[in-house]
C-alpha cells in the first residue's frame, strides 16, 4: 500500500499517528480483509484493537452484513454459552422464551471477539466448532444449526503462555491465528503520543467550550517519557482532567506532572502481576513479591554453600584438593565482579581449564596491624589458649565456626574488627555469632 492509501484509511476510522508499526498493522488489516480468513488482534489494553477489526470488517464484503463486537471478559461464565449461540425455552431456569444467540444474528456478517483468552474452556470447544464446520447448537437444543459468521478474535494476554497453563485450546488458538496482527503499544510510538493529545485536548476544548490546552518543549518530553500503561485511554483521560481542571492553559512540565501518576512515568520493564501473569494485563509470570522471595532464597542458597565451603578450606585441605574443590564450586564465583589475580580476599581468579570452567588460586589475606586500627577504640581484651580438640576431630559446621571465631580473635587480640575482617563477614555478624556461641565475654 502507497503511504497515501494507508492516510486515507487512517482518516476514515480516526486513527492518529504516523509510527511504522502501527502503519504495518493497517498495512496487514487491509491486505486481510477482503477474504475471509481468521484474524487474531493482540496488543495491550486500550490500545486500540477495536479499531482494527472494524477495518477488517468494513473493507470486507460483509461490509453491509451486522458487525458485533463482544467482550468474552465481560460475560459470566454461566450465559456466555447462551449469548453467543442462544438458547431454547426451558433449557435453564429464568429461559422462558427461546433466544436467537450472536452467531445466529450476525450471519453473514462479522463478529469481533475481544479479551477472547478470559473465554472458558467449554466454551471454546464450541467456537471451534463454528470455526471448523460453521455449525453450532443452542443451548437445550439436540438440533444442529449453520451459520456463515467472519470471527475476529483480539487478546491482551500472551495466547501461547494460556495455552502452556492449560486455560486455552492449542486447537483453537492455532485456528484463530490464521493472521496475526500486533497492535504497538501507545510508549512505542514516539511522536504519535503527542499528536493524540492534540487530538483529544482539542476535542474536550469544543465539548466544554475552553480553550485547548498547550504543552511547552519540557512538557511534550516529559508526556512522550511517561509509559502509558493505560494507553491510549489512559492518554485520553490525562488530556480530559486538564481541559477540565487546570486553570492555566499553557502547561510545563512540573504542572504536567501533577496529572501523570508517579509510580507509573518510568520507562523500566514494568513488573509482573501472578494474577493475569501480566504487566497491568500482560503476560509475565511473577509478582513483585514473588520476585523478591526468588532473590533472597537464592541469595541464601549461595550464601550457605559459600559458608559449607570456606569451612570445608579451613579443615586442613592440601593446596591440590583445595584447588580442586574450588573449581568444582566455580559458579559460586561467577557473579562476582573482581579483577583477575585479586587477593584482597580470600580467592583469586586465575585462567580458564580447558574445560571452560575458571580456575580460582588461594591466596593469603594481608595481615591487619595495630596501626590500621581507623579509629576504633575498643580495648583490647584477653583470649585464654584455644582448647585443642579431642583425637576424634569433631565434623559439626557449627564447632568449626566457633573455632574459626576463636582462632581469629585471639590472632588480632581480641579486636573484633580485624577478626571480622579475617573471617569475610561484616561485625554485625561477628557480633551475632558471639552471642549464638555465647562467647560474648571471651
Amino acid at each position: 500500500m502507497t503511504p497515501s492509501e494507508i492516510q486515507s484509511i487512517k482518516q476514515r476510522f480516526g486513527i492518529i499517528g504516523n509510527a511504522p508499526t502501527l502503519n504495518y498493522a493497517i498495512q496487514v488489516a487491509t491486505q486481510v480483509a477482503p477474504t475471509d480468513m481468521t484474524v487474531l488482534i493482540s496488543g495491550e489494553s486500550g490500545s486500540g484493537k477495536e479499531s482494527f477489526s472494524k477495518i477488517i470488517h468494513a473493507l470486507s464484503p460483509r461490509k453491509h452484513g451486522q458487525f458485533i463486537a463482544i467482550n468474552c471478559g465481560a460475560i459470566p461464565e454461566g450465559t456466555i454459552d447462551s449469548e453467543l449461540f442462544g438458547h431454547e425455552k426451558g433449557s435453564f431456569t429464568g429461559a422462558q422464551e427461546a433466544r436467537k444467540g450472536y452467531f445466529e444474528v450476525t450471519n453473514g456478517g462479522t463478529i469481533f471477539l475481544d479479551e477472547i483468552g478470559e473465554m472458558p474452556l467449554g466454551t471454546q470447544a464450541r467456537l471451534l466448532r463454528v470455526l471448523e464446520n460453521g455449525e453450532f447448537i443452542r443451548v437445550g437444543s439436540s438440533k444442529v444449526q449453520k451459520t456463515d459468521v467472519r470471527v475476529v478474535a483480539a487478546s491482551n494476554v500472551n495466547l501461547l503462555d494460556a495455552v502452556r497453563e492449560g486455560k486455552f485450546r492449542e486447537d483453537l488458538y492455532y485456528r484463530l491465528n490464521t493472521v496475526p496482527i500486533t497492535v504497538p503499544p501507545l510508549r512505542e510510538r514516539g511522536d504519535d503520543i503527542y499528536l493524540l493529545f492534540r487530538k483529544f485536548a482539542t476535542d474536550f476544548a469544543e465539548r466544554y467550550r475552553v480553550k485547548p490546552i498547550a504543552l511547552n518543549s519540557e512538557a511534550v518530553v516529559e508526556l512522550q517519557r511517561f509509559r502509558f500503561p493505560g494507553n491510549i485511554r489512559q492518554l485520553k483521560n490525562v488530556a480530559e482532567q486538564m481541559s477540565v481542571l487546570e486553570m492555566e492553559r499553557d502547561v510545563d512540565a512540573p504542572r504536567l506532572r501533577q496529572y501523570l501518576p508517579a509510580e507509573q512515568s518510568s520507562r523500566l520493564p514494568m513488573l509482573m502481576h501472578a494474577a493475569t501473569g501480566s504487566a497491568d494485563g500482560g503476560t509475565g509470570t511473577y509478582s513483585e513479591r514473588d520476585l523478591l522471595y526468588k532473590v533472597l532464597f537464592d541469595m541464601r542458597r549461595d550464601m550457605t554453600d559459600l559458608k559449607k565451603l570456606v569451612l570445608d578450606l579451613a579443615a586442613g585441605q592440601r593446596p591440590a584438593e583445595a584447588q580442586e574443590l574450588l573449581r568444582q564450586n566455580s559458579h559460586l564465583f561467577n557473579n562476582l565482579n573482581v579483577a583477575p589475580g585479586y587477593d584482597g580476599g580470600r580467592l583469586s581468579r586465575g585462567s580458564s581449564s580447558s574445560d571452560g570452567a575458571a580456575e580460582y588460586i588461594l591466596t593469603p589475606r594481608p595481615e591487619l596491624t595495630v596501626d590500621d586500627q581507623d579509629g576504633y577504640d575498643e580495648e583490647p581484651q584477653r583470649v585464654e589458649d584455644i582448647p585443642h580438640e579431642t583425637e576424634e576431630e569433631t565434623l559439626s559446621l557449627e564447632a568449626k565456626e566457633k573455632e574459626m571465631i576463636l582462632k581469629a580473635l585471639k590472632k588480632h587480640h581480641n579486636k573484633r574488627k580485624y577478626a571480622a575482617h579475617d573471617l569475610g563477614i561484616s561485625e554485625r555478624t561477628l557480633y551475632r555469632k558471639l552471642k549464638q556461641y555465647d562467647l560474648e565475654q571471651v
